[in-house]
């Protein structure tokens, strides 16, 4: 990579995340991603020094901004892929791998849409259940809520085990700092 290119990106960088509302955007666009999503948002905005409520509330609006676009969008995306490139097999795979978990929400249809989004694992989440919506042909105003309360189910469990982690790293500094006698 040019030295220059990794400068500026250095700057911009340096510049989003000395300011609170960079640092919100920074960690919205992070939840934003395929994989990352708030799993990673929502740390990222707390090891940057949001405080946690902006953290949270950031990572779950970049992570849902996506979703609508996706249901929409991604059948006849994929169906033109399909069509016009070489990479049709890697989409019926992803298809493939999307439709041996549709089947639990296609079962329990809102509640399993919710479980699949709540679970802050990879493979799951507002990518993988927006995906799902739209191939099993689920109705917009139907499925954002799920994936919402999924999304921001996950962000209640991420943001306990980062705090949790956060409490157990600051306790297990503090006690190495501690005097011998007052351990």
């Amino acid at each position: 990579m040019n030295l220059s290119v990794m400068w500026e990106a250095s700057m911009i960088y340096d510049q989003l995340t000395s300011t609170v509302w960079g640092q919100a955007v920074l960690t919205g666009a992070i939840s934003m991603l395929p994989v990352a999503e708030l799993r990673v948002g929502l740390p990222f905005g707390v090891a940057l020094g949001l405080p946690l409520y902006l953290a949270f509330l950031s990572s779950v609006l970049g992570n849902m901004l996506p979703v609508p676009f996706i249901i929409a969008f991604i059948r006849p995306l994929f169906k033109w892929i399909k069509e016009k490139t070489r990479l049709g097999s890697l989409i019926e795979r992803l298809e493939n791998r999307a439709f041996k978990k549709a089947d639990k929400v296609y079962k329990y249809e809102m509640l399993g849409l919710f479980i699949l989004v709540a679970i802050p694992l990879p493979g799951t989440g507002a990518w993988t259940g927006a995906l799902i919506a739209a191939l099993l042909d689920l109705r917009l105003k139907n499925a954002i809520p799920a994936i919402f309360l999924g999304v921001v189910g996950a962000g209640i469990l991420v943001m306990i085990i980062t705090h949790g982690g956060n409490a157990l790293c600051l306790t297990a500094y503090q006690s190495r700092s501690l005097p011998h006698t007052m351990r």
